[in-house]
């Protein structure tokens, strides 16, 4: 069941009704509620299996990686968890682990808990507990190359690859490499039911989860930052943007997520509120799956690429308030952005010209669209289907409400579907190898599979030949994006958070919500 605006209202008083001791009645520090539109895809708060926006925007007050992000600066790599680390060869990392850190439960935070957290009893499987297969693929994805976590002493670690890696720090601020606590994992029940109450470090801990309504988080104040600044965190689940927007204006939430453009002037025109965002590290892309008899023809595909004009998507949907990127890559990749690449430009009379010389007929294309998973997202289908209407193309458009829905069915039964794809670290190879690559969904789906491609992106992983990693990254932008599509870039994705203007609170360039104290107040 989603909730509505008032069912969270009476979530949010039932809790605040809890007898609860002395001191935190005494407690000053403030009670916070985020109006969101989805709390987690999996109905997990595992981030080894909630590899999602959603997910990422929750993590950071719960659970930590050994390697923090600065956020809401320039997504530098921090000290987390552990306080430094050394390079010993290509394949090699040392960490040094942060001392008097404490797990909610109150255990010492040690070297025994980074090996355990990669070992196969959570992140590989064939240990204590039935892991997803789900979880052990996304790890295999993210750590395509770990060996093994060597103790070096109780706060010292050795992070050993099997092949070389240029960005295997990196990977440890993945929101796949946070720490997790081994005896509450081993004492769960089974690990669905760790899977929603996860212990970790975080500044919050898990007081509540009820999926697909409301997440509790309760201040904890044994971090080793310090005292949280707020009190009790909730996420609210609230599907609808007027819903959440409603809750913010009657007081019911301080902040609510995931603001469309077009609301952003009249929410800010109240004195009491402003919307906090702009755009972040995260592209919107379609995907195409090769699979579907009529996708396998790549020149549909770039016919279909042709046919979408985003920077009239861009300027209808968005404002301007945000860009068309230059393929699926970042400025901050610093050396390996490729100023001069461009997405296939908006050319109806090209995509016409393919379809023709394609032998197209009209057959018809599934496309298979969530309601507003991501901002705008369903008005962008309805231009996107227009656009390809325009030049020929049946594309039929179908609502679904979740996930599941978007995968189901035999292969050569899906055609085109939203996705969006994250960077949180300076490199391509974790963005288009790990997901792209013979390790990514979309391979191991048989939805997109390109043997250059595929041997390109090993070797983008691997080499740490920094102007031959150059050459390998142009070709596979040129194959992917152009030759034979996997997907089709939409434009930068942009995050809009509306707020009570008198909280002193910075959006990051991502979709995370950072409530630690560096992030709360003056």
């Amino acid at each position: 069941m989603k909730i509505s605006r008032r069912s969270a209202l009476k979530l949010g008083a039932a809790s605040l009704a809890l007898p609860a001791p002395a001191i935190a009645q005494a407690d000053s520090r403030p009670t916070v509620t985020v109006a969101v539109q989805n709390i987690s895809t999996s109905n997990t708060l595992e981030m080894l299996r909630e590899q999602s926006n959603v997910g990422t925007r929750i993590f950071r007050n719960y659970v930590e990686p050994l390697v923090d992000t600065d956020w809401v600066g320039d997504m530098s790599l921090q000290p987390g968890l552990a306080t430094a680390w050394e390079r010993v060869d290509d394949r090699t990392v040392d960490f040094t682990l942060r001392q008097g850190v404490r797990f909610h439960n109150g255990d010492a935070f040690t070297a025994d808990d980074v090996a355990f957290s990669f070992g196969p009893d959570r992140m590989w499987g064939g240990g204590a507990k039935e892991v997803p297969t789900a979880v052990v693929q996304g790890a295999r994805r993210i750590f395509p190359g770990f060996e093994r976590i060597e103790v070096l002493g109780p706060h010292r670690v050795r992070v050993v690859n099997s092949v070389p890696d240029i960005v295997l720090e990196g990977r440890m601020a993945r929101t796949a490499a946070v720490i997790a606590n081994r005896r509450a994992f081993m004492a769960a029940p089974s690990w669905m039911e760790w899977a929603r109450k996860p212990v970790g470090t975080g500044p919050y801990s898990i007081a509540e989860y009820r999926p697909d309504q409301m997440l509790t988080l309760d201040a904890f104040d044994a971090h080793w930052q310090g005292r949280p600044p707020i009190r009790r965190l909730r996420f609210a689940e609230v599907p609808e943007v007027a819903s959440r927007v409603n809750m913010l204006v009657s007081g019911e939430a301080q902040f609510a997520s995931d603001i469309p453009p077009d609301q952003i002037e009249r929410i800010a025109s109240d004195p009491r509120f402003e919307v906090a965002g702009g755009p972040i590290n995260n592209t919107r892309y379609l995907v195409f799956n090769q699979a579907h008899p009529v996708l396998a023809n790549p020149l549909i595909r770039r016919a279909m690429s042709h046919s979408i004009d985003r920077e009239a998507i861009v300027a209808a949907l968005w404002g301007g308030r945000t860009t068309v990127p230059r393929g699926l890559q970042w400025e901050f990749y610093a050396d390996m952005y490729l100023a001069d690449v461009e997405v296939p430009k908006f050319d109806p009379a090209e995509a016409r010209r393919l379809l023709r010389e394609a032998g197209y007929r009209g057959e018809a294309i599934p496309y298979r669209c969530l309601n507003n998973y991501y901002t705008n997202q369903t008005a962008t289908a309805q231009i996107n289907v227009e656009g390809w209407r325009a030049v020929g193309l049946n594309v039929e458009l179908q609502m679904v409400e979740n996930w599941g829905q978007i995968q189901a069915g035999d292969k050569t039964s899906r055609g085109v579907h939203d996705w969006s794809a994250a960077a949180a670290v300076n490199d391509p190879s974790i963005q288009m190898s790990g997901t792209w690559g013979r390790a990514g969904a979309p391979w191991l789906r048989e939805q997109y599979r390109n043997e250059e491609f595929g041997t390109l992106a090993d070797e983008l992983e691997t080499s740490m030949d920094r102007p031959r990693r150059r050459i390998v990254w142009r070709r596979m932008l040129e194959i992917i994006e152009r030759e034979d599509p996997g997907y089709v870039v939409l434009h930068r994705n942009a995050n809009f958070t509306a707020k009570r203007r008198d909280i002193a609170w910075r959006a990051a360039q991502s979709f995370v919500m950072d409530f630690r104290a560096s992030n709360w107040g003056a």
